[in-house]
C-alpha cells in the first residue's frame, strides 16, 4: 500500500481507526490510510479544521447519508463516519491501486478492447447508482481506482438525489471537474439528470483511450466557453475507430442525444465481441493489465527479501563475497572438539524454455549455511522439514535433507552410546 508518512500535526487515531499514512489530499481535507481494530484497511477522509463550519458540516453530513445508500461491487463501500466530531471524518473501503489518471500518465492509454471493458464495467456500476435515485456528478479519471479486483468508483461527495431540487451550493455556483463536465452542468442547469454521468463517462473513456479530454484550454474560463458552445465538437483525435461512434454520442452537446447507460454496456460488449472475446475475458484482461505494473526494486544494498514469498523463490542480491568451496568433512579422530560440516552453495539450474520461448520460473539459489567457529559443545540439532525462513515458513528440500543426514552421521560417529 503506497502511503506517505504522517506529519507531526496529523492524528494517529480516529473513531477506532489507526491512521498509518497519507494517501491523498484536497482543498477540503486530507485522506489517510487507516486500519480498523480487526485489521481492515480503510480510506479515512478528514475535514480540515480551518474549513469546518456549520455549512461544511451540513454538506459533509449529506455526503455521509448519500454514501450510506450507495452499494454495488464497483463502488467503494461505506464503513463508518462522524460528522459531529471536532474533526469530521469518513471511512470507506480502501482500494489498493492507482487511479485511472495516474495509470494513463505513467503507462499510456489503454488498448481499445480494455477501454471498452472499462466502459461496460463503469456504465453498469453507474446504472446501479441511478437505480438508487442518485447521480455521481463528478466522475473523472482520478475518481476511478484500478484495484486488484478491477476498477471501482470513489468520491460521491457531489452526489445528489435526482428528485431533489434542494442544494447546499450557493446560487450561480457550479461544482464538479470542468474537464469531464457536461454542458448543462457547466451552464448551471438544475436539477441535473442521468445524462450528466453519461457525458462524464464518455470523457473518462476518451481519456483512457487517448490521454486527453474532450476540450482543452489555457484557463478555466476558456474551457467553460468551449464546453458550453454547441457548435464546437469534442476532440476525438486518437480514438480507435471502433469506439468513435460510442464515445462521440456520449459526448453529445444535447443531453437527450446521449445513449442510456444500458445502451453503453451493449455497445461496449459489441466492440469486445467483435474482437473475438467474451466480456468476462476482456474484464480479466483489464484487471491483469492495470495490475501488471510493479514498482522498481529499491536502490538499497542489501535489499530486503519480499514478504509472502517462499524462501526458495527469493533472489538476494549482495556484494560478492567469495568463499572457497568446501565439502562436508568428518571431525578428526580423537580431537575432542566437535566440528560442524561446511556446505557449498549449489547454484540454481538454468531455466528450461517453455514452448513459447519464455523461461519457466525456477527457484532461486539454495542458501549457504554459514561456517561457525569450532568450539567445544554439542552439535546443533537439525531436523528434516523444520528449518524456518522468512515469516515462519518451513523450508523443505532435498538439499536440506542431505544436510540433516550428514549431521546425523557425524554425530553418530562421536556418540558414546
Amino acid at each position: 500500500m503506497n502511503a506517505a508518512p504522517l506529519s507531526p500535526e496529523d492524528p494517529t487515531e480516529l473513531g477506532g481507526f489507526e491512521l498509518l499514512g497519507r494517501v491523498g489530499q484536497g482543498g477540503m481535507g486530507q485522506v489517510y490510510l487507516g486500519e480498523s481494530p480487526g485489521g481492515e484497511p480503510a480510506a479515512v477522509k478528514v475535514i480540515k479544521s480551518s474549513v469546518v463550519d456549520s455549512e461544511t458540516r451540513l454538506r459533509f453530513a449529506q455526503e455521509i447519508e448519500v454514501l450510506k445508500t450507495i452499494w454495488g461491487p464497483r463502488i467503494a463501500a461505506f464503513l463508518d463516519a462522524d460528522a459531529d466530531a471536532e474533526q469530521p471524518w469518513l471511512a470507506t473501503e480502501y482500494i489498493d491501486g492507482p487511479d485511472l489518471r495516474k495509470h494513463v500518465q505513467t503507462h499510456g492509454p489503454l488498448p481499445m478492447v480494455l477501454t471498452a471493458s472499462l466502459g461496460a464495467t463503469l456504465a453498469e456500476a453507474l446504472a446501479g447508482v441511478h437505480k438508487q435515485g442518485l447521480l455521481h456528478r463528478d466522475l473523472k479519471p482520478a475518481n476511478i481506482l484500478l484495484g486488484p479486483n478491477g476498477p471501482k468508483v470513489i468520491d460521491f461527495g457531489l452526489a445528489v438525489f435526482t428528485e431533489s431540487n434542494a442544494s447546499l451550493t450557493a446560487p450561480n455556483t457550479v461544482l464538479g471537474t470542468p474537464t469531464c463536465m457536461a454542458p448543462e452542468q457547466a451552464n448551471g442547469v438544475k436539477p441535473l439528470t442521468a445524462p450528466v454521468d453519461v457525458y462524464a463517462l464518455g470523457a473518462v473513456l476518451l481519456y483512457a483511450a487517448t490521454g486527453h479530454y474532450p476540450y482543452q484550454a489555457d484557463n478555466i474560463h476558456a474551457l467553460f466557453h468551449l464546453i458550453t458552445k454547441a457548435d464546437v465538437p469534442p476532440d476525438l483525435t486518437g480514438v480507435p475507430v471502433e469506439l468513435v461512434p460510442l464515445i462521440g454520442s456520449m459526448l453529445s452537446h444535447e443531453a437527450q442525444e446521449r445513449p442510456a447507460l444500458p445502451e453503453v454496456v451493449t455497445a461496449c460488449r459489441a466492440v469486445i465481441e467483435g474482437q473475438g472475446l467474451k466480456i468476462a475475458q476482456a474484464r480479466r484482461r483489464l484487471t491483469a493489465h492495470t495490475s501488471a505494473a510493479t514498482p522498481p526494486p529499491p536502490a538499497v544494498s542489501p535489499p530486503t527479501p519480499p514478504r509472502n514469498v517462499p524462501f526458495a523463490d527469493r533472489t538476494t542480491v549482495t556484494a560478492p563475497q567469495p568463499e572457497p568451496p568446501a565439502t562436508p568433512t568428518a571431525p578428526p579422530p580423537h580431537s575432542g572438539v566437535p566440528c560442524t560440516p561446511t556446505l557449498r552453495t549449489e547454484p540454481a539450474p538454468e531455466p528450461a524454455p517453455e514452448p513459447d520461448g519464455e523461461p519457466r520460473q525456477q527457484p532461486g539459489p539454495v542458501a549457504q549455511v554459514p561456517r561457525p567457529t569450532a568450539r567445544p559443545g554439542p552439535l546443533p540439532s537439525v531436523r528434516q522439514g523444520h528449518g524456518r525462513t522468512g515469516a515462519g515458513r518451513p523450508r523443505t528440500s532435498a538439499h536440506a535433507r542431505r544436510v540433516a543426514e550428514q549431521l546425523r552421521e557425524a554425530y553418530a560417529q562421536r556418540a558414546k552410546f
